[in-house]
């Protein structure tokens, strides 16, 4: 009997070619479009993109002969994903709204939404891959990076489980982009030239800081600038404590000098450079803290500015999610792994330590730009194991 498979169709290439294959694969494919925004007091953009999204997908799915559905998830996900990511800034931490999407609306609404609609199977546009072991204790599954490393998005999905991924499918997965493009330009899909989507996980062209100032309010306070120079960071070379390595420098507005105003610390993140409208310094300032309470923004000059680093991270007991939930680490393993803590970082090469509070990463190399709220994954090889959210 043939199976059914339902596509999240975004409007986008990927998703359209996904579609496609399934179909030639000879599943029985249904398309759905998610529409996951429309709340007019916040004004996403002057455009509406969703339309055009929606209005490219049912193209598609009248093109391939496959039937068509909008769902409106605007609730959900304003619950599940806009107030969690208004809370975090809030709290000065900088989250991951895509993660985020994926475990909680794509791969769990939507999933759940496609499933009663009698699916077996959901279809994503993702480049990554899915393999299949077979154990005494039953299958699992293996969350594989694509194979075109340069669009690899198997980082956006760190914190599927595994029944997640047992009804998940990724069909182009193994195909390089141009790949996707010339597959999509010979079957005359509408979506074959259309540019891959910038913004919020399926709402559009989103300017996340007009986004934010929509609904967290402008406060402005300090801009301190710390010297290279300052003793902690030399201090800091010689700590060898796993809660040194991975622990935030904490500032006070003594350890500096005002150099600016901003408007809000809870807009700024560490690692960024734009924004600030700062001047006349040698090298451009990089915020190395904030500080949300005092509404305090701490900045250093250059990008190799000694703040910016860090040997190590930590990860609360609450927040370590394994996909390999049969490798997971007991208290007092050190394994080694891959690990990455944004999006197409190149892999780095650290120890994990599992402690009774949690899970200590330290890294071969000093990293740079680690933010509280975002999200450290690791790898064995390509397959990814697990993720956990940086506190």
């Amino acid at each position: 009997m043939e199976k059914t498979v339902v596509v999240g169709l975004s409007g986008g290439v990927d998703s359209s070619v996904a579609a496609y294959l399934l179909k030639e694969e000879g599943y029985n494919v249904i398309g759905l479009f998610m529409k996951n925004w429309h709340d007019e007091s916040v004004t996403i953009s002057a455009e509406c993109p969703w339309l055009e999204d929606s209005n490219d997908a049912m193209i598609v799915a009248e093109k391939l002969g496959i039937p068509f559905q909008t769902v409106d998830l605007s609730e959900q996900y304003k619950e599940r994903i806009v107030d969690y990511m208004f809370d975090e800034y809030k709290r000065g931490r900088t989250p991951n709204p895509d993660v985020l999407c994926n475990r909680e609306i794509k791969f769990d609404v939507f999933m759940e939404i496609a499933l009663s609609l009698g699916a077996d199977y959901v279809a994503t546009g993702h480049y990554c891959q899915k393999r299949i072991s077979q154990t005494k204790a039953g299958e699992i599954y293996h969350l594989i990076a694509g194979a075109d490393t340069n669009k690899d998005q198997s980082y956006f999905l760190c914190q599927l489980n595994q029944y997640q991924l047992s009804k998940a499918l990724f069909p182009v997965g193994d195909l390089e982009k141009s790949e996707v493009r010339k597959i999509a330009s010979e079957n005359d899909l509408v979506t074959a030239d259309k540019k891959d989507s910038q913004g919020l996980c399926f709402i559009g062209k989103v300017s996340l800081p007009d986004f934010l100032q929509q609904k967290l309010k402008a406060i402005p306070g300090d801009i301190i600038e710390v010297p290279a120079e300052d003793p902690r960071y030399i201090e800091y070379q010689k700590t060898e404590t796993l809660h040194d390595m991975a622990a935030p420098y904490s500032y006070l507005p003594e350890n500096g000098k005002v150099v600016g105003q901003h408007r809000g610390a809870h807009f700024f993140t560490i690692g960024q450079r734009k924004g600030l409208m700062v001047g006349g310094t040698p090298e451009p300032l990089f915020i190395i803290g904030t500080d949300v309470e005092k509404n305090i923004v701490y900045t250093g000059q250059g990008a190799n500015h000694p703040g910016l680093f860090h040997k190590g991270l930590f990860i609360a007991e609450k927040d370590i999610h394994w996909i390999r939930e049969d490798l997971s680490m007991n208290q007092g393993d050190i394994e080694l792994f891959d690990v990455r803590i944004r999006y197409r970082q190149d892999l780095q090469k650290a120890q994990l330590h599992k402690v009774k509070s949690g899970l200590y990463i330290i890294f071969e190399e000093s990293q740079k730009a680690i933010s509280p709220g975002q999200f450290a994954a690791w790898y064995k090889n390509d397959e990814l194991m697990g993720s956990g959210t940086i506190s």
